[in-house]
Order: C-alpha cells, then structure tokens, then sequence
C-alpha cells in the first residue's frame, strides 16, 4: 500500500539510536545538553499544548532535561532516541501527583475529554488523552507519544519476573529489565492484532463493540494467537465474529496502537459469503455497508453509521478504500 506509512502514528523516521541504550555515559552527556527534551506522561497521558483558539490540546509539550519536575530523574527516564530538533528524546511519567480538580470521572474511559494542569507548569500546558489528540500531532510528535506510552505502560505492569517473581530493574535505557535474583532478560510487550477490511464485491464488513458510542462501527479486529499467521488470524477472527468466511488475504499496512502496547495489522479480505451470523460474545452487531454508504458515513449523511475516528488504521482504510487508494 503506497500510503502505508502516513497512517498516524507511522512514518516520522525517528532515529532510535539503539546503540547508544547501553552506553549510559553518553546518554549522560545527552541529557545534560540544552537540547535533550522529555515526553512527560500522567496516567498514560503526554504533555500537550492547550491550543485556546480551538479549546483544546493539539502538539506535545517537551520539557527539558533541566525542568524541576524531571532534573533529578536521569536514572528513570527512558530514551526513545535522537532527532533534528533534539540531542535527545525521553520519556517520564510524574508518578503519584493527584490534580486538584474535584470531578476525574471520565480519566480512563474510551475517550476521556478531560485536561490536567500541573502546577509547576504553564497554564498552557496539558495532560490529554492520546486518542483525543493523535492527529493534532505531527508525525514525529505522534511517533514519540505512542512510544513513550507503551513503553511507560509496560514497566508500570511488569516490575516483576516472570520467570521467578522477583522484582525486576530497568536496563537499556529502558527498553529491557533484567531480574537480579535469576538473572532473567525482560524485553517491552507488544501485542499483535489484525484489523480487517472485508469485502465483497463493492460492500465492505464492519461491525461493533458493547459499550461503544451510539453510531460508531468500525473494521473488525482481533488479536493473533500463538502458532498463527496473520492470513489465519484474519479468517479465524471474522468467522468468529461474524459467520462470514474468508478467501484471499493481503497486508496493507500497520500501525503502533499504544493502547495499551499493540501494533494493528491492517489486512484486505475477500469474502466468500454475505449472511451474518454474529456472536454476541464478541460483538454487538455487524453489517455490510456499500462504498456509497460508506461515502455518506464519512461525510455524517449517514442515518446510522457515524463517521470513523479520525487517526485509527480503520478509518484510514475505510478512505483509502473509498477513493481506490489501498494499491
């Protein structure tokens, strides 16, 4: 797929520097530089800019290395690599800091809207929700917040070995942790999952969740088993879901999905079959929608389908599909 890698959170080209996660001393030269910037998260929440023309975030908001609120964090902070516009990137979470504002009810649920302000920062700085603000994020900034998300993710969930149950440390950089009673190696988790545009001949499959917001269908998606190809997980997960059965396969693109650590695996279907038969465990509906209809969803014309999340692979696809882009 030719437009593969404009899919948010895809195609910055961030230079990891991987070698550099086991020279400590230099990643001790480069957070000491003016030019060493850190991805600040709360709660799995980056730092963004409030943007008060819009009445919302839109753009991270580095810090750096120098702010009070991180200097004296080096040995935690995780190095997510090098860029033109920094020495360094890395990633932090503030800990245990609660905000002040008396109503959290919406902090992690699908969508949260809600924004906290840290009182040690501008009043233009932010904690957002990622899904809220992806695709106010420039490619670079949206590579560095899925990053910094999954992997902070992963540590705040894997402290302890699984080979023996003791507590773990953090090594390179960040991106292992090593058990110091059985000497273990731990490498960050990422969880993959195929994501389905189906079709049949000019209709496409998409289905829904419990608990989504009324309107919102999307790609049906699942995550690959052990001992599968992504091919058999593709036609594995839509008959289950779905009763449809599935012929040829293709790959079409990917993207990270920090939510919490999984990378999507957009794949192209061809069904051999149009009667749904859903399984009420796994979704709540599904239905077949011709190109047309999925020109009005897009649009909001549609009566029952609202238009896709921006910056989700499924919508990506969905378009793509549409204006004949997926080759």
């Amino acid at each position: 797929m030719k437009r593969a890698e404009q899919v948010t959170f895809g195609g910055s080209g961030l230079d990891r520097a991987a070698h550099l996660r086991t020279v400590p001393e230099e990643l001790d030269r480069i957070w000491s530089t003016a030019e060493a910037l850190v991805v600040l998260l709360w709660r799995g929440k980056p730092l963004c800019l409030h943007d008060t023309g819009q009445d919302h975030a839109a753009g991270l908001a580095f810090l750096p290395t120098s702010h009070p609120l991180v200097a004296q964090r080096r040995a935690e902070a995780i190095f997510l690599g090098r860029g033109a516009q920094a020495a360094g990137y890395f990633a932090l979470d503030l800990g245990e800091w609660e905000p002040e504002e008396a109503d959290l009810s919406t902090l992690d649920t699908f969508l949260d809207p809600s924004e906290q302000r840290h009182p040690d920062l501008p009043s233009t700085h932010v904690f957002a929700e990622l899904r809220a603000v992806m695709t106010r994020l420039t490619p670079r900034q949206a590579e560095l917040a899925a990053t910094a998300k999954a992997l902070l993710g992963w540590h705040a969930t894997h402290g302890f070995c699984a080979c023996c149950g003791a507590a773990s440390r953090i090594e390179q950089a960040g991106w292992q942790r090593r058990c110091p009673s059985c000497g273990a190696a731990h490498f960050p988790r990422t969880d993959p999952v195929v994501i389905m545009l189906i079709t049949r001949g000019d209709s496409v499959l998409l289905g829904r969740s419990p608990g989504w917001p009324e309107g919102m269908y999307s790609l049906l998606a699942g995550f690959v088993e052990p001992g599968e190809t992504l091919e058999a997980a593709v036609r594995r997960e839509v008959l289950e879901e779905s009763g449809i059965q599935v012929g040829d396969v293709g790959y079409l693109a990917s993207q990270p999905w920090a939510f919490p650590m999984s990378l999507m695996f957009g794949c192209h279907g061809v069904a051999l079959n149009d009667e749904i038969a859903i399984d009420p465990s796994e979704i709540e509906d599904a239905i077949w929608l011709t190109r047309q209809e999925v020109m009005d969803a897009i649009a909001g014309d549609h009566p029952k389908v609202r238009a896709p999340r921006k910056g989700a692979i499924a919508g990506f696809l969905l378009e793509n599909w549409v204006a004949d882009t997926l080759g």
